[in-house]
């Protein structure tokens, strides 16, 4: 599989910041709740955008971030791959991007299963050793950061996703959530096909516990194919 080179950051930066950023006067919602966490919208004078919901880290969140800054995740898990790029806005600044803030990323691999745990429970394969697929990189001046890493598998109650956690540059946390992915035909889910395991059991956004009330905010656009591999983009306002 050839890697799919054709995301560049520039393209990204401008093309995912104006879908997150509008006019006043193109601004209709103001304030919705999700899952007891408000989500709220600040206009400026310039623009304005909501605040992606805050979910949980899961069971499997990265024990140690900060030792894990790279922008390659990959540490040779099977896969198809995928470049993930996030861009990171201000709602408190009229969307403006937010540059050397900390993007952490952390996601299963192509069997389902977390890297840092492992052994019982839910995830019978001990991976406690392992870091893979999970790093930190710094938004560059355009809010942006890049990870290569490989198209994510899925296991029981959830469907297919990534975990975000953002700092600011001092290391205070900013927002905790977590990516959706587009489903239905002609879909990177459905190309992938959820690698060897099919779909039998799989969970759908509309089901999962985690995006069940909505996932507006949260969705990614991923283009690509199996061949040549995939690129998800999102931007992402968080009150910084």
């Amino acid at each position: 599989m050839n890697f799919l080179k054709s995301l560049l950051v520039g393209s990204v930066s401008s093309s995912v910041l104006l879908q997150a950023c509008k006019k006043d006067a193109d601004v209709t919602a103001a304030t919705t709740s999700t899952s007891g966490t408000t989500t709220g919208t600040t206009t400026g004078t310039s623009g304005s955008c909501s605040v992606i919901q805050t979910e949980t880290e899961g069971p499997y969140p990265t024990k140690a971030p900060a030792s894990y800054v790279r922008s390659d995740i990959t540490d040779g898990r099977s896969g198809y791959k995928m470049t993930v790029s996030i861009a990171i806005t201000n709602n408190n600044d009229n969307c403006n991007a937010v540059a050397n803030a900390l993007v952490d990323i952390w996601h299963c691999d192509a069997e389902g299963n977390y890297s840092e745990y492992g052994g019982s429970g839910s995830q019978s394969t001990n991976y406690q050793s392992v870091h893979f697929l999970r790093g930190r990189q710094t938004t560059n001046s355009a809010g942006v950061v890049t990870f290569t890493s490989i198209f994510p598998g899925w296991y029981t109650g959830r469907a297919t996703h990534i975990h975000v956690h953002i700092y600011n540059a001092s290391g205070t946390s900013l927002k905790v959530t977590q990516i959706a992915f587009p489903e239905g035909t002609g879909t990177a889910v459905v190309a992938v096909g959820g690698y060897k395991k099919g779909f039998s059991g799989y969970t759908y956004n509309a089901s999962d516990n985690v995006f069940s009330d909505g996932t507006s905010l949260e969705m990614a656009t991923v283009t690509g194919n199996t061949t040549d591999g995939f690129a998800l983009s999102i931007v992402m306002a968080v009150p910084a």
